[in-house]
């Protein structure tokens, strides 16, 4: 079988299994689960053979023409390079685990049949956007993704969280297509075609004409679909979701999606150095804004979401200094040890019973109840934090190396000014996440206080996936150099300046956070027993205690095990300290949706009252009146017509009096002139 045949068969199969899955899953449900697994085990299986047939040689490149359109034409076509082959076989391997994991996660789930069906076709979206040769069928990816985030963001529908987070997730995410889809034409028009490889050949020739204004309209859709600054916001809103649905979007789609877009049209982003600028301002804004927030969440799956946010800005940041490969490194990189730690906190909320990390510190003994997911949670943060020897290490530093050899004039990709930023903003990201990644791991961890429950060991289904994506997090860095071939034949191996920077970076921040960790854990031990005390004088009801502890841990829509009422009392948050006078307005994110509410949601809420007023009051005062006006007529008529023989003739006579009399005046003024 030829290298293009297995190529078409890898978005192909999930689709198929998607479509199979929604038609056979009422009737017979039995087959769901295998329609689940196994075409997206295929599709990860058929990757791999891709990427070592190209071997990160020559571009894979077929097309057909898919419909005439009168000017420029859309081609079903195929652009594989290295950097699409290693990008196919992320998306193929985490959708696989995803499968695996959903099928003992949401075993009870009565709507797994629709979610295994919607991950299936979110999968072969994202496949068809990394190995597509027409911007025109990669858009078609692009969009299925956008409706597949919007109903798995909402599985648990019945919630408010989850239909408000769907919402939001649609409505952000389409305010960026719609300039995203304005570049894409003006972008062919200058081209004069939407096949990728004739675009790349025009900006290699100096063929665009409008590279800024074209650049910057992509950027919006990038910035919408990779949760950048400033259209970030409903990323972690989007936690409302299953887990595992968030482990697909945060490592292996959606927001990968971007990146790897901007990694495919680099050229056409580096002929406009302004873009690039713009592109450098947004990812440090980006990573340190998301460093912040991650510090101040108390929702598990909210952490991890800020922490991809600043993850994506490293990406993006490494693109705006012209080191693709660097970027894709780390988009690699990231989604091994991301999906690894999505899955492991779903094993621990449903080991705990809560997404609160507030609620978690107040659990004793909650890792040796999940051993499985400390010890690969544990790694993954490591990898996380860029800890050598792991993952996260050696594809930050690559990202690190490349801003520095802009910063210090060794590269002309990109000015000197947008180099320097990534370059601050890395270090002064590193620091945070290393501090947030700390935070995470004492709090639900080394929590002190009631003991954990106990629901036996979790299911193989969800413990193996853990420890095969621990694999890559601990040992893809180490492997980079046997396939920098894929990698456009690039360095990506550190140096010593920007290790020692970036490590020491990490080193404060883990230590400065283990420090004010320790110094909270004595201030919640004083102010527990201080209230156990005047809980004790007062006879406070146990039934009052647990219920200020229910409320004050969030709903949490999968928990499927019963759990004791964890008493309430101050959490051991070293986040408060760090943070200071900031913190609370980071756990806010900087109350950016509040800003975005008085900016744009409320002046058009306004505007459509404006608008119903003027449709009821104006619009329909016509309507209504050009009826009444009708209507009123149609009454006169009426009355005219009797029936009366009489009436008639006499109305008859009338008017033909009146005619002679009109007549017999306009003669004799007539005869007078």
């Amino acid at each position: 079988m030829s290298t293009t045949t297995l190529a078409v068969l890898v978005p192909l199969l999930p689709f198929l299994g998607a479509v199979a899955g929604l038609l056979l899953g009422r009737n017979a449900p039995g087959f769901v689960r295998p329609l689940a697994i196994l075409p997206t085990l295929g599709a990860a299986v058929l990757a791999v053979l891709v990427a070592v047939r190209q071997g990160g040689g020559e571009t894979i490149s077929a097309a057909t023409e898919l419909t005439p359109t009168g000017s420029v034409p859309i081609d079903l076509s195929l652009y594989i390079d290295g950097f699409a082959a290693l990008v196919a076989v992320l998306v193929g391997v985490v959708a696989t685990c995803v499968q695996v994991y959903s099928t003992a996660y949401l075993r009870e789930d009565p709507r797994y049949p629709s979610y295994a069906a919607l991950v299936s076709l979110f999968t072969s979206a994202m496949l068809l956007v990394v190995y597509s040769g027409d911007l025109m069928v990669l858009l078609v990816g692009w969009e299925v993704m956008g409706i597949c985030s919007y109903f798995l963001v909402g599985h648990y529908w019945e919630t408010e969280a989850a239909r408000s987070a769907s919402l939001k997730a649609f409505l952000v995410t389409k305010l960026g297509d719609v300039p995203f889809l304005i570049g894409l034409f003006a972008l062919a028009t200058d081209a004069g075609s939407f096949e990728i490889p004739k675009i790349l050949r025009t900006v290699a020739a100096g063929g665009l004409d409008h590279p800024t204004l074209i650049a910057l309209l992509l950027l919006a859709g990038v910035a919408g679909k990779s949760a950048q600054f400033p259209l970030h916001t409903w990323l972690p809103d989007a936690m409302a979701g299953p887990t595992p649905v968030s482990a697909l979007i945060h490592a292996a789609t959606m927001v990968a999606a971007g990146v790897y877009f901007i990694a495919r049209l680099l050229p056409v982003f580096a002929s406009s150095r302004a873009a690039l600028v713009v592109m450098a301002v947004m990812a440090a804004v980006t990573m340190i804004g998301s460093g912040l927030a991650a510090i101040a969440q108390d929702d598990i799956k909210r952490v991890l979401a800020y922490s991809t946010i600043g993850q994506l800005g490293y990406m993006i940041g490494a693109l705006a200094v012209g080191d693709r490969g660097a970027a894709v490194f780390h988009l690699l990189s990231h989604g091994a040890f991301k999906a690894l730690l999505f899955l492991g906190a779903g094993v621990i909320i449903h080991a705990a019973g809560t997404n609160s990390l507030g609620v978690m510190s107040r659990m004793d003994g909650l890792a040796k109840r999940i051993p499985d997911a400390f010890w690969t949670m544990t790694i993954a943060l490591l990898a996380l934090a860029a800890v050598p020897p792991f993952a996260g290490f050696f594809s930050k530093e690559a990202v690190l190396v490349a801003a520095e050899h802009t910063a210090t004039g060794h590269s002309d990709f990109a000015p000197s000014a947008a180099g320097w930023l990534v370059l601050v903003a890395g270090l002064l990201t590193a620091l945070l996440t290393a501090a947030y990644a700390t935070r995470l791991w004492l709090m639900a961890f080394r929590g002190r206080g009631v003991a954990a429950p106990d629901h036996g060991k979790e299911p193989l289904a969800m413990t193996g996936v853990l420890w095969l994506l621990a694999i890559p997090s601990v040992g893809f860095g180490l492997a980079a150099g046997r396939i920098s071939d894929w990698f456009d034949g690039g360095e990506l191996t550190p140096t010593l300046v920007t290790s020692v920077l970036g490590t020491g970076a990490a080193a404060i921040g883990a230590m400065l956070t283990y420090a004010l960790w320790q110094r909270a854990c004595a201030k919640a031990a004083l102010a527990g027993a201080a209230g156990t005390r005047a809980a004790a004088a007062a006879e406070t009801p146990a039934a009052v205690a647990a219920a200020e502890s229910a409320a004050e841990a969030p709903e949490v829509a999968e928990v499927t095990h019963d759990h004791p009422a964890v008493p309430a009392g101050p959490a051991a948050d070293p986040g408060k300290a760090f943070l200071g006078p900031l913190h609370r307005h980071a756990a806010d994110g900087f109350h950016l949706d509040a800003v975005y509410d008085r900016l744009f949601v409320r002046p058009v809420q306004a505007a459509a009252r404006l608008v119903r007023f003027l449709d009821r009051e104006v619009v329909d005062t016509y309507v209504r009146g050009a009826g009444t006006g009708t209507q009123l007529l149609g009454s006169l008529v009426r009355r005219a017509q009797t029936g009366n023989v009489q009436s008639y003739l006499s109305a008859l006579l009338a008017g033909a009096v009146v005619l002679a009399i009109a007549t017999a005046v306009l003669a004799n003024v007539n005869a007078g002139s």
